[in-house]
């Protein structure tokens, strides 16, 4: 078991701070959200569901009376969307401090974004890569900025299908979902390379949650019932995403998850396995050249930098 240094009560006081958190209404964005609220930050909600993400935030509300909370609709499957969800950012605010990456979804049957996407690859993917580099300016406008992506222990099996992102010949749900998540590691260390290369502020994270008991199982035979048996709770789940946002004792680039001795599935966060395909360079470049093909979002490659 790798050791944990870090509990909940280690988070500094964030009054002054914006910290943004997508699929902010349910799973461990919820309850990152209350994390926040309660240490005094203003958090930006970005949600799919208007509905939802009110009734979020009344269960925020109950846990921190006064939360300062700001709902932004937000489809990460949707490249227009996304747009006009930035645009709203910067229209509202000077800087934001932190942008956790969360929402996501797995393994459902074939279905793709609207802009023709895989569903898994578009949205946990390509859809917080458009985001994230039209929020770049309003994240350099923070003193210490931080951009926190959520991966996943499934990144394990992941693997890049490059003839075949889309799902155009064959699909397989966990295959894709690994795919995703794969690519949400890999984005993150690049990134992070990427801003230090720029020389910008912002600085880059991967997360994973372990093994959360969320809505992701709904889509999965029998996912509510392995939560039950195997699963931590959300409210643990969340820790590795806030202690990346919140902590100085996190390493840039670094990849961050529970510390509990099977697969990284429960506890309290630590450093977490990577594959060395993570920090593999010419992958990286591949996948951000088509990342920025597929999403017409370029940003911070070797023209841009210099």
């Amino acid at each position: 078991m790798r050791r944990s240094d870090w509990h909940p009560g280690l988070i500094p006081d964030l009054q002054d701070k914006t910290l943004l958190v997508t699929g902010a209404n349910s799973g461990i964005g919820l309850e990152a959200v209350k994390q926040f609220a309660d240490k005094g930050a203003t958090v930006i909600m970005a949600c799919r569901n208007t509905g939802k993400a009110e009734e979020a935030a009344r269960a925020v509300r109950q846990h921190t009376p006064g939360a300062q909370l700001d709902f932004l609709p937000l489809d990460l499957a949707d490249l227009a969307s996304i747009g006009q969800f930035a645009d709203a950012v910067k229209a509202r605010y000077g800087a934001v401090d932190v942008l956790l990456n969360n929402a996501g979804l797995m393994a459902p049957p074939l279905q793709r974004t609207r802009d023709g996407f895989e569903m898994q690859f578009g949205t946990n993917h390509l859809g917080h890569f458009a985001l994230t580099g039209q929020l770049v300016e309003v994240l350099e406008a923070a003193p210490a900025p931080r951009v926190v992506q959520v991966s996943s222990v499934m990144h394990r099996i992941g693997k890049f299908y490059w003839d075949n992102l889309n799902a155009e010949k064959w699909y397989s749900r966990w295959a894709f979902y690994g795919q995703s998540k794969l690519a949400n590691l890999v984005f993150a260390r690049d990134l992070n390379r990427r801003l230090e290369t720029a020389g910008l502020k912002a600085r880059a994270y991967a997360v994973h949650p372990g093994y959360s008991a969320t809505h992701l199982q709904d889509t999965v035979i029998g996912g509510q019932i392995i939560n039950k048996i195997m699963a931590q709770p959300a409210r643990m789940g969340c820790l590795p995403g806030v202690m990346a946002a919140t902590s100085d004792a996190v390493q840039p680039g670094g990849y961050y998850g529970p510390n509990g001795r099977f697969l990284e599935l429960r506890g309290y966060p630590a450093p977490s396995y990577a594959r060395r395909i993570a920090s593999n360079r010419q992958v990286a470049q591949r996948l951000w050249d088509v990342s920025e093909t597929l999403t017409g979002i370029r940003y911070l490659n070797d023209s841009s930098a210099h």
